[in-house]
């Protein structure tokens, strides 16, 4: 991969296509200039975006060239839990599947043995990404930044260049993930980072599709059903939250049919599964599933509070506390879900064609986490003890 773009980017799709190297950069680091900022709260400080893409400089003019088939796409996230599974619907239903991946020391094999092509670039290194983009009808952004990283580094400063690129290379088509609610709780800068990202993505002039999710059914294999037939302590709240979780292929199969319906270009959808689940609910249901009880471990959410306080006193852990207000904003009284009649309507869905949760998890456990329990007792029985 090229650590700088070249000065005349030209393939036998685009033959006349033509960007320096330094005008995506320059855009970019505007774009910044003018759209992040601090602000001194009461107790901490607080990060703050101002969304604006008019403030960049307009991308550059290119000359009209080849136009690139509509069947190819750029997946960039692609080795998360949903972009996997973006991956996995566009190899099936017949896309050329390119997928921008972090240089890694585990490479992500698995992407190219589905029959999808990787090419390494990094969002917090901009420079890296034009070349990523050559020959790219559609951007599909399932990106979100480590656990490690703060929350900016990826999220906005690496989302800013990668939508600034798009302009500049004349991609056709972006389609961008973010948070349900995202525009309700600006306290919370991952929210507030996704909603000024959306703003800036519409103000950049490029035909897109935002899709704002609830919550994955996915994360709860990891969180609950997995320590649970384990005998590991279960994590949960006191606070009645309920989150409308659906599962990524399902997700995966929505969008892609969003994405070659041309009557849903610039909307805003919001994905959400048929109920909303408390924590304690799905718990419960896991345990059911299971066949044992869990044991469970209550943080109530004045912990957590305190916790978001106490880390933003130090420079050191702001990125940790960042992460907590998101969780703060999980474990208060909200609901994440919205009726989906409208939207399955747009898309000529059948709403009894989208998975439930409690299907999702006997799947699971029936198929999958039961075995492996029945293996393991098995084994206990065969130990020898001297």
């Amino acid at each position: 991969m090229a650590s700088t773009l070249y000065a005349h980017l030209a393939t036998p799709t685009l033959p006349s296509r033509k960007l320096s190297s330094l005008s995506c950069q320059t855009m970019f680091h505007s774009a910044l200039s003018f759209s992040i900022g601090t602000t001194k709260g009461k107790h901490c400080s607080v990060l703050k975006v101002l969304c604006n893409a008019q403030s960049a400089p307009a991308a550059v003019n290119l000359a009209p060239g080849t136009p690139v088939r509509p069947t190819s796409i750029l997946v960039v996230g692609a080795t998360g839990t949903l972009g996997r599974q973006v991956v996995r619907r566009a190899l099936d239903e017949g896309y050329d599947v390119r997928c921008l991946v972090r240089p890694r020391p585990a490479p992500a094999d698995f992407l190219r043995d589905w029959g999808a092509t990787v090419v390494n670039a990094d969002l917090s290194k901009p420079e890296t990404i034009p070349a990523t983009l050559v020959g790219v009808h559609t951007i599909i952004d399932c990106a979100t930044g480590r656990p490690e990283e703060p929350i900016k580094t990826v999220d906005w400063e690496g989302k800013v260049a990668l939508i600034q690129c798009a302009k500049a290379m004349g991609i056709q088509k972006f389609i961008f993930f973010s948070i349900h609610n995202c525009d309700k709780h600006p306290e919370v800068p991952l929210m507030e980072i996704k909603h000024c990202t959306e703003k800036f993505l519409r103000d950049s002039g490029l035909n897109h599709i935002v899709i704002r999710l609830c919550g994955f059914m996915q994360g709860l294999i990891g969180q609950y059903a997995v320590p649970i037939l384990e005998e590991k302590s279960v994590w949960g709240t006191d606070a009645p939250t309920r989150i409308a979780y659906m599962d990524t292929q399902d997700i995966a199969r929505l969008t892609f049919i969003a994405l070659r319906n041309e009557n849903i270009n610039g909307k805003l959808l919001t994905f959400a599964g048929p109920r909303a689940w408390t924590t304690q609910e799905v718990i419960t249901l896991c345990e059911r599933l299971a066949g044992q009880d869990a044991n469970v471990t209550t943080v109530p959410v004045s912990v957590l509070r305190f916790t978001r306080q106490l880390t933003r006193l130090f420079e050191w852990t702001n990125d940790v506390a960042d992460r907590l207000a998101f969780s703060e904003v999980l474990t208060s009284d909200t609901v994440f879900s919205v009726p989906m009649a409208e939207t399955y309507n747009l898309l000529g869905v059948d709403a009894k064609d989208v998975s439930s949760l409690e299907k999702y998890l006997q799947d699971y456990f029936t198929n999958i986490l039961k075995k492996l329990k029945d293996l393991k007792a098995q084994s206990k029985q065969t130990d020898i003890f001297f």
